[in-house]
């Protein structure tokens, strides 16, 4: 397939497209009706129950990393791309054991809220904001980058000026949404969009294994016969198609891995979610159907990838608009033409916004009320001038995602390797001052900066002196190079340096640790008592 040409028929693709989007505008301008509070505009009310809010996380979670990245990795690289599946799924472990109860239990509306509970209230809010910012705005980038992509691909938009247009396009709608819906028209749309994406999956993943005789070792060995016979031919069925051929590419799998596993439990969006149910047992059962739902589109994942690499095959698809991000679609096409198509990348579509609207309010809230109302105004702010403020962030977080998106559709980088840089932010900056801060009592407010710092500062510098940013043919600028960092994930130092960064910060503090205040946090994560009462500082 030649690089500028157009999958399906345009009209088809933009009716659907429409369609989708008219639909959750309305869904969303229905929802907004009831945001009369703070509560209501960043937790819905707390009135959402454990099943509708596991079906939301499914459609947090489940974003175009999940469904055009991890496709595109299958389909190029066989095994190694379903290892990104693995890492995402038994990552849900970790926050259900470790987190999902017991910050529901502790929490108002943000991260920061427990992070800051037993520690001085301003330096750590302000650390834990930041964070989530940065987390947030690595995920969108990626959320960005693979609707321009999409869109390019279905409507025959050449030219970069007309992919920024696409990009500029989606950014708009995601602001609408968040200003409009808030959390709880944001979780309706995340709730229609992932039963959508999981009939989407499971359509062509029945219509996939037909074509062979429903046999999966059949699909497989015409996966690995049509990518033998591409231009450069790889084994689809073993490992090392992508990380193996040297030590440095092996050390990247096991820092992906780290990421990949530990990035869930400290992403600002998800754990938001927790804080929409009404108890700490929705909390655990929102997590259930999330780890459920979210495990059988994985296995659907997998067959979507090696159907697209066996039926479409490598060249097609690297040759298309958006790369390998492109292999759902360009499968969808094959198999059913330009209606099964429209459908899929409408669902893909409507799959980008719902996480880009999610992420945005996550950003938007933690600006708003932990340094806004926190650390600006000390607490002596109307929850009305709360959420105009959150509303207004909205606006400059968009903007600023248009731009980088537009930045990394235009290098061609995997969505789903996006997500995983994410992840390791994450899991640096957020997850070992979570894990500090609910269960070692001597922890103190040195401890929780140094370690969300530390990690922050470690995670996005290694990345911006790794192959993805310079001195590397798929890199964001790849005709320069100041990368002396020698891996693409930079998960396997950044993580367990934040863990010691806060264990020393601690450690060498001469502030007394508050006590009372962890036996508090402890009863209230553990038992819920007092989780309704949870008071703004």
């Amino acid at each position: 397939m030649a690089a500028d040409s157009t999958v399906g028929e345009p009209a088809i693709n933009i009716a659907i497209f429409g369609f989708f989007v008219l639909i959750t505008l309305v869904i969303t301008f229905r929802a907004s009706r009831n945001n009369k509070t703070a509560a209501d505009y960043y937790a819905a009310g707390r009135n959402i129950s454990g099943t509708q809010n596991g079906l939301a996380i499914a459609g947090d979670y489940l974003s175009a990393a999940s469904f055009l990245g991890i496709a595109g990795a299958i389909a190029l690289f066989g095994y190694d791309g379903f290892l990104y599946s693995i890492g995402f799924l038994v990552a849900w472990l970790v926050a259900l054991l470790l987190v999902a109860e017991l910050l529901r239990n502790t929490a108002r509306f943000t991260m920061a809220d427990v992070l800051a509970f037993r520690m001085r209230q301003r330096p750590v809010r302000m650390a834990a904001a930041i964070s989530t910012l940065a987390v947030c705005l690595f995920y969108l980038v990626a959320q960005m980058s693979g609707a321009g992509g999409l869109v390019t691909l279905l409507l025959g938009i050449e030219g970069e000026a007309a992919q920024a247009l696409v990009v500029v396009l989606v950014g708009a709608l995601m602001i609408i949404y968040v200003l409009v819906g808030g959390m709880r028209g944001t979780t309706y749309v995340q709730i229609i969009k992932a039963s959508l994406l999981i009939a989407g999956a499971l359509v062509m993943t029945l219509w996939v294994l037909g074509k062979y005789g429903f046999s999966l070792s059949a699909l497989l060995g015409g996966a690995a016969e049509t990518a033998s016979e591409q231009t450069a031919p790889v084994d689809v069925l073993a490992p090392g198609a992508q990380y193996g051929a040297t030590g440095t590419s092996q050390l990247d799998f096991v820092s992906l891995g780290l990421a990949l596993v530990l990035g869930t439990a400290g992403l600002p969006h998800v754990l938001m979610r927790f804080y929409t149910v009404p108890t700490a047992k929705d909390a655990r059962k929102s997590v259930v159907w999330a780890i459920w739902l979210i495990g059988i589109f994985y296995l659907f994942s997998l067959v979507i990838g090696y159907g697209a690499g066996a039926l479409v095959g490598a060249d097609e698809i690297v040759g298309a608009p958006g790369g390998q991000n492109s292999a759902a679609p360009l499968l969808a096409f094959e198999l059913g033409g330009s209606v099964l198509l429209g459908i899929i990348a409408g669902v893909a579509f409507a799959t980008i916004l719902a996480v880009v609207a999610g992420l945005t309010i996550t950003a938007s809230a933690s600006f708003a009320h932990d340094i806004y109302a926190s650390v600006i105004k000390k607490g002596e702010v109307s929850p009305n001038g709360e959420v105009r403020v959150a509303r207004i962030t909205a606006v400059v977080i968009g903007a600023v995602a248009i731009g980088l998106g537009i930045l990394a559709l235009q290098a061609g980088l995997n969505i789903a390797f996006l997500v995983a840089l994410a992840f390791a932010v994450a899991a640096s900056a957020n997850l070992p001052t979570i894990l500090y801060t609910l269960f070692w009592k001597r922890f103190t407010t040195q401890g929780a900066l140094w370690s969300i710092y530390g990690g922050l500062i470690a995670c996005v510098g290694l990345i911006v002196f790794s192959p993805v940013v310079s001195g590397d043919p798929a890199a964001l600028f790849p005709d320069v190079d100041f990368a002396w960092f020698p891996l693409k994930n930079p998960g396997i130092v950044s993580i367990p340096l934040s863990f010691f960064l806060g264990w020393l910060g601690t450690v060498v503090s001469k502030e007394a640790p508050d006590t009372d205040k962890y036996a508090e946090l402890e009863v209230r994560s553990l038992t819920g008592i007092g989780a309704e009462k949870a008071v703004q500082h």
